[in-house]
């Protein structure tokens, strides 16, 4: 009942981690918004911060702390 208020708070920000995986998976915590798709007013935050988690997860990253 926590998760709402979770993505309030971090969307933009918030990640969808896949774990038990032999692969490192993330994705945006949010839906695809089909309706903005074309328009030019899509937020690329959440991507860009799947990305970034995506790749500190990585086993041996220098990046990572």
């Amino acid at each position: 009942q926590g998760l709402p208020v979770l993505k309030h708070m971090g969307f933009g920000h918030a990640v969808n981690i896949t774990l038990g995986l032999p692969i490192v998976r993330t994705s945006v915590d949010h839906g695809t918004a089909l309706d903005l798709a074309g328009s030019g007013r899509a937020e690329i935050g959440s991507l860009i911060a799947a990305i970034d988690q995506a790749i500190a997860m990585i086993p041996g990253d220098a990046s990572r702390p």
